[in-house]
């Protein structure tokens, strides 16, 4: 009788290595609650070569972004209240404006 050797193989790591676009979009939405994050994402370029945080498809993925404020989503955040909070600052223009302004940043969010 002829034995059968079974090897198992290992998991693909490249499943378990590549995060998902929730996983990507819920560690930069939590970023945000980051003061410092938060001025360096006032100093980036848009491709087009304005501000990023004045950037209409950027400020359009912020909007996107607001599915956080929902329940069942919020639920994932470390830090629900600073976050929400500063999603939601980021949907006014001025707030973006002023956030290269690290007084600004610091004072609205309650660190000055």
């Amino acid at each position: 009788m002829a034995t059968t050797t079974t090897i198992a193989r290992p998991a693909s790591t490249e499943a378990s290595t590549t995060p998902t676009r929730f996983t990507l979009e819920l560690e930069f939405v939590q970023s945000l609650s980051s003061p410092q994050y938060l001025l360096h994402l006032s100093t980036l370029s848009s491709p087009t070569g304005g501000r990023l945080l004045s950037h209409p498809p950027f400020i359009a993925y912020l909007k996107y972004l607001l599915y956080f404020t929902k329940p069942e989503y919020a639920k994932y955040l470390s830090f629900p209240g600073p976050t929400l909070h500063v999603l939601k600052l980021l949907q006014e223009e001025k707030f973006r404006e002023d956030t290269s302004r690290p007084d600004i940043v610091m004072g609205i969010l309650g660190m000055a």
